[in-house]
């Protein structure tokens, strides 16, 4: 019917449109399907046009990019990427995507570091969390105190995964200027560290260390200790309290041990924190990277004003976001 009231009426798409509202026609398609008539004189498929008869969606396919795609259970960490794919089996990246979405039913999960634990490592650290488990059940982790030690810069920290810079096709990259392709930033930046322990009760302050100091066991017991951390807790806890501290050389000092069972109620000593597990300080895996990004929003001309944004940040840091993370 279009094509005999095209040929004969010289029906326009705009014509369809008013005469058969009814039809759920779309000015698109009769665009596209009038200017096939003007140019073929028909509506039927043209010999070697459309989709071919065979599918790269078949079962060898689907197999082979199952096995490509999942490590194996006998070798972790053998997956491969879907480039690698598209370039070991010829499939088309579009089709290799197709078939992990649609066929095999994957999801994408971002992978997360982690510290490297050898045997001794992980027999180590599952003993020493049941210990903990046993000595500080569930009512008694609002009491425990958790500390670390922060080094902060005055150039922002810089992830170049989504920092990309769109040209006109045309373009050549070496045609564009280094000021837009180059980020730079300062060979040496100016830091300064920061100590600090945290609680379900309460948080102590943000103490800044010297600057240049070398954290040796005589300056962790007798400064970030004893002036500064050591002093804060009892303001918040009173006699309850029970202090942590990671496996870093000052803090399982023999000095730095006794410093503490003598003015601590209670703390965790060194042979019964886990090995290598900053996951398991909510100060390390938490608190420092909700204040990193709190802080770094704006640009720091010197290390003052860098002191003075972490204080501010702080102050305000939300206690509660810090009591889930600990619990």
């Amino acid at each position: 019917m279009i094509k005999v009231l095209r040929e004969e009426k010289q029906y326009n798409a705009r014509r369809f449109l008013s005469e058969f509202p009814n039809k759920n026609w779309s000015r698109h398609g009769l665009d596209h399907l009038l200017a096939k008539i003007n140019r073929f004189g028909t509506i039927k498929r043209r010999p070697g046009t459309g989709l071919t008869n065979h599918t790269v969606g078949t079962n060898d396919n689907i197999d082979e990019v199952a096995d490509l795609v999942q490590s194996q259970e006998d070798h972790p960490q053998t997956h491969h990427s879907i480039r690698q794919i598209v370039r070991e089996t010829s499939i088309s990246r579009s089709s290799v995507h197709r078939i992990i979405m649609t066929d095999l039913k994957l999801k994408c999960l971002k992978k997360e570091c982690a510290q490297e634990l050898t045997e001794s490592d992980r027999f180590n650290r599952l003993q020493r969390s049941r210990e903990l488990l046993k000595r500080y059940p569930v009512h008694l982790v609002d009491f425990i105190w958790f500390s670390d030690e922060k080094l902060f810069t005055i150039a922002a920290p810089y992830d170049p995964q989504n920092d990309r810079v769109y040209v006109q096709s045309s373009v050549k990259k070496k045609n564009v200027g280094a000021s837009r392709l180059l980020r730079t930033r300062p060979t040496f930046s100016k830091s300064v560290m920061v100590s600090a322990a945290v609680s379900v009760m309460g948080c102590t302050q943000l103490h800044f260390l010297e600057p240049g100091i070398k954290v040796n066991g005589d300056y962790y017991r007798n400064v970030v200790l004893k002036e500064m951390l050591l002093p804060d807790i009892p303001h918040v806890a009173g006699d309850c309290s029970v202090f942590q501290q990671d496996s870093a050389p000052a803090h399982c000092a023999h000095d730095t041990v006794a410093q503490m069972r003598k003015e601590m109620p209670d703390f965790i000593p060194p042979d019964l924190w886990p090995p290598n597990s900053s996951d398991l300080n909510p100060v390390d895996y938490c608190v420092w990277s909700i204040l990193q990004e709190k802080v770094y929003g704006t640009r720091f001309a010197n290390i003052d004003e860098l002191k003075c944004k972490l204080l501010r940040e702080w102050a305000k840091l939300d206690h509660e976001i810090i009591a889930s993370a600990i619990r």
